[in-house]
């Protein structure tokens, strides 16, 4: 499973204090940013784009918090990968979000999904967890 610390910083937070929601896409996309590159699926071409995402939120989170986001591989396919990604709260271990995102290798020049290759794959598989 690969895992990054994330700090909450206070201008994440809303009127009511909490962590607006928008912000847990930006935790899942530097997630997934890191993901990428410590598998070493990219180098200077970015050769995926975001099918899908959504996240599922379960308590509030408040600023200067730390959150554990753990992701990891739940399907692979020809040319994509579902990335499950939770996010705990670092000091108690509470689960407080948990996202899903759909990833497809894209050929920009051709304008359609392209397959991935058996190196690529297996790189993911060595982070593939079967979905909870």
């Amino acid at each position: 499973m690969h895992e990054i610390e994330v700090n909450v910083r206070f201008c994440e937070t809303d009127l009511l204090g909490h962590v607006n929601n928008n912000n847990f896409f930006v935790y899942m996309e530097d997630a997934r940013i890191r993901f990428f590159k410590d598998l070493a699926l990219v180098g200077d071409d970015w050769n995926f784009i975001l099918a899908s995402t959504k996240c599922d939120f379960i308590k509030q989170v408040y600023f200067n918090q730390t959150l554990i986001i753990h992701s990891h591989v739940v399907k692979i396919g020809r040319s994509s990968f579902h990335l499950e990604q939770d996010m705990y709260e670092k000091e108690t271990g509470e689960l407080v979000a948990k996202g899903l995102s759909v990833i497809v290798q894209f050929d920009f020049e051709q304008q359609q999904s392209v397959a991935m290759t058996p190196e690529m794959k297996e790189s993911l598989s060595s982070y593939q967890m079967v979905a909870k």
